[in-house]
């Protein structure tokens, strides 16, 4: 239910206690009753109320908003009075806080304005007096709200909580000109009012003058002085701002709640004025909107890149940043544009916020635990994959510089550099997501951003089981190949899921080991304690400083590591890595991209010939087969779903070729009726030669570890039930170089 278009709601709240808030919030809602001659309602909602409003309308033991809020019936005109409370003299109904000082005001805020829009069908005015404390209740009062007084007194100190009280507000995305300030017990011994105005920025636009005895015997008599004493001074003040907010006040502050632009049609206005505003043509309303606002607070708050790195990396400073980008942009929003609905102005907010310190419009896709992808071509087009589909998102950046300052923005802080001369960069976010970005000339349209978003929660074995990717006894089986230090490369294509694979085997390392892991871009998630973390680094502007993962490898050996852990393996670097496994760092694992495990060997094999020491494939050959004792080939299939392939162990050289032997794999079988491939793990009833060095180690082996004997119906549950996170439609045969 929304609020009735005819209903004005003003809400008062206060910059500090002792301004006489709730005082002003009686006597200003008993005028408007006797000036406009109109029933009207007076609601508390002040958290730190002691039942002040109760005494001072005069109301014993009223009913509260908390008895509204569990009126289980339909109010209507007829059964107002059993609802709230009715004045004997004139029209002024109330709700109360509270019923006594011995209370604890709680309510539930959906409730309490489902049933104010409920009640504003039968008031034309509605005021809510909402103490000094805002809180969630609060907040969603001014949210209806038409306007809001906030109430100062001619004092220095309180001029200044009444200004930290409108910044608060304009950081909550309330429009400018609905923040109307009147103050309150007024003398020519406090600050004169052109003061005030200079200091909060703001006109006054009503003062109530300093009347302590009228007051006091008001409140003596429990009824509002405005009633009680009709020919103070005071009074007439009251009258005065009645007659100030409807004598069109209001009106005007309703227009800010009903949308005049159109924010969706296509539009140049304004192309006149600048005409740097438009890279593309048909800038619709909407984007030139925020292309004007974001230019102004750049000028306005001189924002740098260098400071929202530094913001970044101090949260006392990144929430100070936070909240003055967000005054600043409301401020320049109500000085761009009129008319805006409160919806549009703090979508518009939050949209330039985002662009300014974030990631624009990625910062609601990588929130989405549906999206597991995010393909940026251009400004203006957004590919996302969700649910294993990939679809062209609605939302969209505002420009390609704006968009490469996001870029820029991801970049910088990890000390890699994206402009003309080095056109492309791989990166990471900072919980891992892996990034890669180019941009012209090599990129023809705009530059292209590539997110693959890092999982928020670590997939385990029981995931691989699950989701039929693996079955147990073969996760079992690779969790005592790592435990007990034997070498693993990681094969698969691209997007096949060989990090998450790696990433589920570092589990099985032992805590009390030393590990180091080399990386492009860190991505690897490793839990135990005793771990170092390696990245690597592009040259800098003179084309020199360049750290490569070769050199990382090698710099790794001197760090006396029990486990060295490569991201993946793409040149030369697979000599060293080979070397290693070789030399004493037994259980070390890595990656390579390839379509099964004989291509693995070859791969490897290409990637040790590019370190240029000329050796014979031969001698490389051995090394390979000395040095590797599993691979593990995953790839992602027709149907989207990605499985364990092939386990398969390195057995050693024969003649020129490395023997390899299958130990599990997947057979597929068909497929079910929803074009799912159906399929089965075998284990190929042959025992790895290290098993049986492991038993004469004495090492406890599980009799049904190379047992084919699996529930078959499990399987199938698990192929069934599969969430679409782990399938992905595609065409082609996975992987690739």
């Amino acid at each position: 239910m929304a609020l009735n278009p005819n209903c004005s709601i003003i809400s008062v709240v206060g910059g500090k206690g002792g301004v006489g808030k709730s005082v002003f919030t009686a006597n200003l809602a008993t005028a408007t009753c006797l000036e406009l001659r109109t029933p009207v309602l007076l609601i508390d909602f002040d958290h730190n109320t002691c039942g002040d409003q109760n005494f001072i309308t005069g109301f014993q033991k009223p009913k509260t908003i908390s008895e509204v809020c569990s009126f289980t019936g339909t109010i209507n005109s007829r059964n107002l009075s059993a609802v709230l409370n009715i004045h004997p003299q004139i029209p002024l109904h109330y709700i109360a806080a509270i019923k006594n000082p011995g209370e604890v005001f709680t309510v539930n805020s959906s409730i309490a304005i489902k049933q104010i829009q409920t009640l504003s069908n039968f008031y034309k005015y509605i005021f809510i007096d909402l103490g000094n404390q805002l809180e969630e209740l609060q907040f969603s009062a001014l949210e209806q709200s038409t306007v809001i007084l906030t109430v100062t007194t001619p004092e220095v100190l309180t001029v200044n909580q009444t200004l930290r009280l409108h910044n608060e507000l304009a950081a909550a995305t309330i429009p400018q000109p609905m923040i109307q300030t009147v103050v309150n017990k007024f003398s020519n011994a406090g600050l004169a009012v052109p003061s005030i105005e200079k200091s909060l920025r703001k006109k006054v636009i009503g003062v109530i003058p300093f009347d302590e005895l009228t007051a006091q015997g008001a409140l003596k008599r429990g009824v509002p002085f405005v009633l009680g004493a009709k020919q103070a001074n005071v009074s007439s003040a009251y009258h005065s701002l009645v007659r100030s907010l409807s004598g069109g006040l209001l009106q005007k502050l309703k227009t800010l709640q009903k949308p005049s632009l159109d924010l969706k049609k296509g539009s140049q206005a304004g192309d006149e004025k600048n005409n740097n505003i438009t890279s593309a043509p048909k800038v619709d309303a909407r984007t030139h909107l925020k292309m004007t606002i974001h230019r102004r607070l750049i000028r306005d708050l001189n924002l740098k890149n260098d400071d929202i790195t530094k913001a970044k990396e101090d949260p006392e400073l990144d929430r100070k940043l936070q909240n003055d980008v967000k005054v600043a942009i409301g401020k320049i929003l109500d000085s761009e544009t009129k008319g805006l609905s409160t919806t549009d102005r703090k979508q518009i907010i939050k949209e330039v916020q985002d662009e300014a310190l974030g990631l624009g419009p990625l910062e609601d896709l990588l929130s989405l635990d549906s999206v597991s992808e995010i393909m940026v071509n251009g400004y203006n087009k957004i590919f996302i994959e969700k649910s294993g589909k990939i679809q062209l998102s609605k939302i969209h950046f505002t420009s390609n510089v704006q968009l490469r300052n996001v870029i820029e923005r991801i970049v910088s802080p990890l000390g890699r550099r994206i402009d003309e001369k080095t056109p492309y960069v791989d990166a990471r976010l900072e919980d891992g997501s892996r990034v890669n970005a180019i941009i012209e000339p090599l990129s023809i349209d705009g530059p292209a951003l590539t997110i693959r978003k890092f999982r928020k929660d670590s997939f385990g074995v029981e995931q691989y089981v699950h989701y039929n990717s693996a079955t147990k006894q073969m996760m079992d089986f690779l969790k005592l190949c790592v435990g007990h230090g034997k070498n693993i490369i990681i094969s698969g294509g691209t997007g096949s899921g060989k990090t998450t694979l790696l990433n589920c085997m570092s589990t099985f390392i032992p805590v009390d080991e030393r590990i180091i892991t080399v990386e492009d871009a860190a991505e690897l998630q490793l839990k135990q304690e005793h771990v170092v973390r390696l990245e690597t680094r592009p040259a800098n502007m003179e084309g020199t400083g360049a750290i490569t993962i070769r050199d990382l490898v090698k710099n790794s050996l001197r760090m006396r590591p029990d486990r060295i852990v490569v991201g993946e393996c793409r040149d030369g670097a697979a000599l060293d890595m080979l070397s290693a496994m070789n030399t004493g760092h037994d259980g070390s694992m890595t990656t390579v991209h390839s379509n099964n495990p004989r291509e693995a060997i070859a791969r490897l094999e290409t990637l040790c010939m590019m370190a240029g020491m000329d050796l014979p494939a031969k001698a490389i050959r051995e090394q390979i087969a000395g040095a590797v004792d599993l691979i593990v080939q995953i790839s992602r299939l027709s149907d989207g779903s990605r499985k364990v392939m092939n386990i398969t162990e390195v057995q050693g050289i024969q003649g020129d070729a490395v023997t390899l032997q299958d130990v599990f794999s997947f057979k597929e079988t068909g497929y079910d009726k929803n074009r799912k491939i159906v399929g089965k793990f075998l284990s190929k009833g042959l025992i790895p030669k290290f098993v049986q060095d492991l038993k004469e180690r004495g090492v406890s082996i599980p009799k049904d570890l190379f047992s084919n004997e699996i529930d078959e119906s499990e399987a199938n549950k698990n192929q069934q039930n599969r969430p679409n996170a782990m399938r992905r439609p595609r065409v082609k045969k996975a992987g690739g170089n």
